[in-house]
């Protein structure tokens, strides 16, 4: 088994959840992150080498950078077996009509450019690895497409479909790949933009990491193409 990935957001909540599972399993891993101070807070968690954790500047909805990046990781450990593109945005409060170019485009960038150009980049050195996983992550949304949030839904639909069709087109080799669907993540986050929810339900962080962990493992080689749904009991 290939114990090399690439995190894509990974300093966030659920990156760094995700991270720290890895790490304990043995994986050599390469953090990209956008943010000066979620990377600063990750390296206080973590120590952060060039051997078994490394971070990395990537703007993920910057198709070159991300592509440069990959192949930058690639050349110096010889290998990438794993994905997990985790960047990703909600913006709500507009529905279809009332949805802006700026707000439509900025869901499009954060959830599925960010997604495409992580697993159109890491798809190449997978397959020369000869094994490998991709987790990307999707949303209850794409499959329920609540009111007021137009362009969150469909950009983590076209995540879904892009899971699937990396499915298809890679189930010949051995890597696989699979779309987590979280619904309401209990981040400090969460909690400040819905103050009045009652979050005893949501799953956490590392309940959800535990799920990708397991899909970015050896043993989740048949689940290929699932699309597989986090939601804790909300």
């Amino acid at each position: 088994m290939n114990r090399t990935a690439v995190i894509t957001g990974g300093t966030g909540a659920l990156g760094t959840a995700l991270c720290a599972r890895l790490l304990d399993r043995g994986y050599r891993l390469a953090v990209t992150y956008l943010v000066p101070d979620e990377a600063a807070r990750f390296e206080e968690r973590f120590e952060v080498d060039d051997d078994r954790l490394t971070l990395r500047r990537c703007d993920a909805t910057d198709p070159e950078a991300v592509q440069a990046t990959f192949a930058e990781i690639a050349a110096e450990w010889g290998t990438i077996g794993g994905l997990a593109a985790l960047v990703g945005g909600w913006a709500g409060g507009r529905d279809v009509e009332e949805t802006d170019d700026v707000r439509f485009e900025r869901m499009i960038d954060l959830n599925l450019r960010s997604a495409f150009y992580a697993t159109r980049a890491a798809i190449p050195h997978l397959k020369r690895a000869d094994w490998g996983r991709i987790v990307l992550v999707g949303s209850r949304a794409a499959f329920d497409a609540p009111a007021g949030q137009a362009a969150f839904n469909m950009a983590k639909a076209g995540v879904v479909a892009l899971g699937r069709t990396i499915a298809h087109e890679l189930d010949t080799t051995e890597v696989t790949a699979t779309v987590l669907l979280p619904s309401v993540i209990d981040t400090p986050a969460t909690r400040a933009a819905l103050p009045f929810a009652d979050y005893v339900d949501w799953p956490t962080p590392d309940e959800i990491a535990a799920v990708a962990e397991f899909l970015l493992s050896e043993d989740a080689g048949v689940m290929n193409g699932a699309v597989v749904p986090v939601y804790g009991k909300t």
